[in-house]
């Protein structure tokens, strides 16, 4: 077997890095390694799918992205801009990098409407007239604009991540980061959030998404990546990942979740 590949990885869909990790370490309480010196790089437009058992460093690694998570080794660039722990330094790369979770972390007592103008209005200090027609662009964009007046309790799952993916992209960001974002729902709702993924992918966003739905991947992605014990295993293509998988821990990955 191979040792896991750990250089910098840049994809030929690009040639602007947006995203440019090298070497990154992080310790959890000093003894638990769970990133151990991996690089990648995400060039504009691209869209990378990353993949790999619970406990693997796949969500630490892509919260380092936009100072989420903190790292003690390596370096990380987001458009440009060095990672370090100046706050200006930080808001300035949350600004550009919009990120949707695995919950869907809506404020329970805004509407819809409110949760999806708040970055906007107190962030990019827009009117509320400009962030409200924004706002309702993007609830029509992803599918719920009938929905801007109710409030997220009165939603299902799948509307609820569609809010909370039109409230990351009305900060107009130049990066999608997604951690797991159908994890948490039923599968009946699985699609139509994969569905506004694809038309967000398709439309040149560069995204990183944490995600075990092969079906996207295969269809969606320009390249998959296996990370498995803080170390980043393989990457190719979808269909050199899923058809031909060099690493033995790749192929038991993919026996375990290709039916």
């Amino acid at each position: 077997m191979t040792q896991p590949q750990t250089e910098l990885m840049t994809s030929s869909t690009g040639t602007e890095p947006m995203i440019v990790a090298e070497n990154v370490e992080k310790w959890y309480d000093n003894n638990f390694h769970v990133l151990r010196g991996v690089s990648m790089t995400v060039t504009k437009g691209e869209v990378v799918v990353v993949m790999g058992p619970s406990g693997s460093g796949k969500s630490t690694f892509i919260r380092t992205f936009n100072a989420l998570e903190s790292y003690q080794k390596g370096s990380i660039t987001v458009d440009g801009i060095k990672i370090s722990h100046d706050l200006k330094n930080i808001d300035a790369i949350r600004r550009e990098v919009g990120m949707v979770f695995q919950q869907f972390n809506l404020f329970p007592h805004l509407t819809v409407l409110q949760n999806v103008t708040l970055s906007p209005i107190w962030v990019r200090r827009w009117p509320k007239a400009k962030a409200e027609e924004v706002a309702m662009q993007l609830l029509e964009r992803v599918g719920i604009l009938s929905q801007a007046q109710k409030f997220p309790g009165q939603l299902s799952g799948g509307q609820q991540q569609r809010v909370a993916i039109a409230r990351a992209l009305a900060m107009q960001p130049k990066i999608m980061l997604f951690d797991e974002p159908t994890s948490a729902l039923d599968p009946e709702m699985v699609r139509e959030v994969l569905d506004v993924m694809r038309t967000l992918a398709s439309s040149g966003m560069t995204m990183v998404c944490v995600t075990h739905e092969v079906g996207f991947a295969r269809e969606v992605a320009d390249r998959v990546v296996l990370m498995a014990d803080g170390l980043l295993v393989e990457e190719g293509t979808p269909d050199e990942f899923f058809s031909n998988p060099k690493e033995d821990r790749t192929k038991k990955f993919l026996s375990q979740i290709l039916h």
